[in-house]
């Protein structure tokens, strides 16, 4: 969309995303960054297929892959600031299922997040580092694909402190200060991202929660289910969210 033009000329952008974290009602948001930057990656540890009972024969990327795992873990815990948030977690592991042989590849794979685009790349830089180079520790060899052909890499959501303002002086005005929350950041990631990078963007929840009705589950979860209660609360903001910053606009120009 943005190759294509889509936000040419545009001065503003406003996202509303529901959450079950919040009761019914309640609008949440946060200046600055709001959703970390989201990647994911792939490694090929290869080695050599070999009986199990006799490994001298084989070259085991099992071993090694156990071995960049166990050592991807460092990356946060030991170089990251504990005050910049990040995350790298490795959430496949597949050698294959034969119990008798050594296989001679192994796939690992995962994600990694941070809120910052300097955290980001020196968290895929160091995962390639620490992959292939454990694998080369135990005599294999290793190909980590980041996916970015295909456009799996999020940039971090951040909202424009203006933006932010202008979406919560609305908010109070509709449903009342006191049902305006400042939101933590979260490690989530979403594709509102890639707009937020361009034009100065405002991203904000709407609660959905009411536990009566059974609406508590995350969006992600096939028992998600939403209180239809906000349906209008949600029309509402975004409409006088865009009415009132076209009229601001048109006052300023006039």
């Amino acid at each position: 969309m943005i190759g294509d033009g889509a936000l040419e000329d545009v001065e503003a952008i406003f996202a509303a995303h529901v959450s079950h974290e919040h009761p019914t009602g309640i609008i949440g948001s946060r200046p600055g960054p709001l959703l970390a930057g989201c990647g994911f990656f792939r490694a090929v540890i290869s080695g050599k297929q070999g009986g199990a009972a006799t490994p001298h024969h084989s070259v085991d990327p099992i071993l090694a892959a156990s071995a960049a795992v166990i050592s991807l873990q460092g990356i946060v815990s030991r170089e990251a600031n504990p005050l910049d948030s990040q995350v790298v977690s490795v959430t496949t592991f597949n050698g294959g299922s034969d119990l008798d042989v050594i296989p001679d590849t192994v796939v690992i794979g995962g994600t990694f997040r941070a809120f910052s685009n300097t955290s980001f790349h020196r968290l895929l830089q160091r995962i390639e580092e620490v992959i292939v180079k454990q694998a080369r520790v135990y005599r294999c060899s290793a190909a980590v694909d980041f996916f970015e052909k295909e456009y799996t890499i999020y940039p971090p959501t951040v909202n424009d402190e203006k933006m932010y303002e202008h979406v919560r002086k609305v908010a109070a005005d509709l449903v009342g200060a006191a049902n305006f929350r400042v939101v933590p950041p979260m490690m989530g990631a979403e594709d509102f991202s890639f707009f937020s990078e361009v034009v100065p963007a405002a991203f904000f929840y709407i609660g959905v929660r009411n536990e009566t009705l059974g609406s508590v589950h995350t969006g992600h979860s096939p028992y998600f289910m939403i209180d239809e209660d906000v349906l209008p609360v949600g029309a509402a903001a975004h409409a006088t969210i865009a009415e009132r910053y076209l009229n601001e606009r048109q006052y300023i120009y006039s």
